[in-house]
Parts: structure tokens; sequence; C-alpha cells
């Protein structure tokens, strides 16, 4: 798998889009530093850029990706190479290259002006987006041979993640505003990975008292440790359920 890996890596490398993809976050990160000495709503600007922009690249490029490789994976798969090897292989290459891209364009100028908690919290976040991005583009892209349909799919899945997910929750909170909704809206938010990487940013920036009772609900349970390792695990899960569920169909898939 090693082998694979790395080739397919290097191979990613020496497209373009990952070196403007990595270039675009650098810059807009840099700039927004240049621009505002208050790190706090510098984070709070790149907040946005993490919870839109990447899961939209990630989950965009990586099926496009796999649908390019389909002529490598086919000549793999000629060999005697066991097609979980294969697809793994893929898999972390993807996911290793734009996490590259994110930790070069956002990591090195949010270390670089000391952000604290917020910004590691921002790189941590921004991680676990992109690999969860990646996950369900490869589920997407083993869902149909069709290429276009494979993208549609996967659009479908961001769009609903960042946008429309947030106006069903609001729309539910709205309609039971009268009953204690607190660990009701926590489950729902552990059903969307955005949600949840949003919750830990604002807690983190402190923003929690614009929230009302609910935001101080979640500040009392994602302060605490065991919030930690709860949202540490769904996001896990988000990363590592779309893989395994994109494994299984690709190990049956006739190629």
């Amino acid at each position: 798998m090693t082998r694979v890996i790395k080739y397919v890596f290097y191979d990613i490398l020496r497209t373009r889009f990952i070196l403007l993809y990595t270039a675009f976050l650098l810059l807009s990160t840099l700039a927004m530093f240049q621009l505002d000495t208050d790190t706090g709503k510098v984070i709070l600007s790149l907040m946005n850029i993490v919870l839109m922009v990447v899961p939209l690249v990630s989950i965009v490029f990586s099926t496009i990706h796999f649908y390019n490789s389909y002529e490598f994976i086919e000549l793999m798969l000629s060999q005697p190479v066991n097609r979980r090897v294969v697809f793994l292989g893929e898999y972390f290459a993807v996911a290793i290259s734009l996490c590259f891209s994110f930790t070069i364009g956002v990591g090195v100028p949010v270390v670089f002006y000391d952000t604290g908690a917020s910004g590691f919290t921002l790189l941590y976040t921004g991680l676990m987006l992109t690999l969860v991005f990646v996950s369900m583009a490869f589920l997407s892209s083993v869902l149909t041979r069709d290429k276009a349909k494979a993208i549609g799919v996967a659009l479908l899945f961001w769009f609903y993640f960042s946008l429309i997910y947030d106006g069903l929750l609001m729309w539910i909170i709205y309609s039971f505003m009268d009953y204690p909704l607190e660990k009701v809206t926590l489950a729902l938010v552990s059903l969307n990975p955005v949600d949840l990487a949003r919750i830990l940013m604002l807690l983190q920036l402190d923003i929690s008292a614009l929230m009302g009772y609910t935001g101080a609900f979640y500040k009392d349970f994602f302060g605490s440790s065991l919030g930690l390792i709860f949202s540490s695990v769904i996001l896990m899960l988000w990363i590592v359920l779309p893989v395994w569920g994109a494994l299984r169909i690709f190990k049956r898939k006739d190629l």
C-alpha cells in the first residue's frame, strides 16, 4: 500500500490544482492577518473558509481525481494486487495531499502569528473536515460509474451539510422552541460534521454568550474533556464510516 500511496501522492503534487489550492489558502490567510491585528476576528473570518471552501474543494477534487485515476486503478487490479490496497492507497494519497495543502496554506500563518488555542482548533477542524469530505467523495465515486453523476452526488453532499441542514435545524428549533431541546440539538448537530466543527470553533472564540442558553449548554459540554472526546469520536466516525462503506462497494464492484 505504501508504494501506491507514494506514487499517487507524488502524481497529485505534480498537478497545478494542489499548488493553486495551497497558494489560495496561504495568500488568503496572510492577507487577513495583514488587514486586521485582532487575531480573534481573523480566526472568525478564516472559519468561513474552513467551513465552506475546504469541504467543497476536498469533495470535488477527490471525486474528479478518482475518475481520472480509473485507468491506473484498472491497471493495478490487473496485477495480483488486493482491491483494498489500491482503494485505500488512493484514499490516503488524496487525503494526505489535501491535508498537506491545508497545513501549509493555513497552518503555517496561524502558527507564525501565534493565535493560541483558537488557531489550533481551526487547524484541527479544518483537517478533520478535509478527511470527512474526502471520504464522502470516495463514497459518491463508487456509487456510480458516471463521472457527472458522481460529481452531482458529491455536490449534493456538500450542499446538504453546508447549507440545507442548517435550515432544517433552525426550523426544528423554532417549531419546538417551547420545549427543552438542548440534548436533542446536540444529537442533531452530531449528524452534521460541519455544524460540529462550527460549534467547536465558536466556543473557542468565546462567542457562546451570543447563543443564549443553548450556547451555555454547548460550552459546558464541549468545553469539558468528555465533550472534546465526544466531538473527536463523532468526527472520526464521519471519516471512517463513508470509507468503510465505499470500500465494501468497491470490493464487489465490476469495474
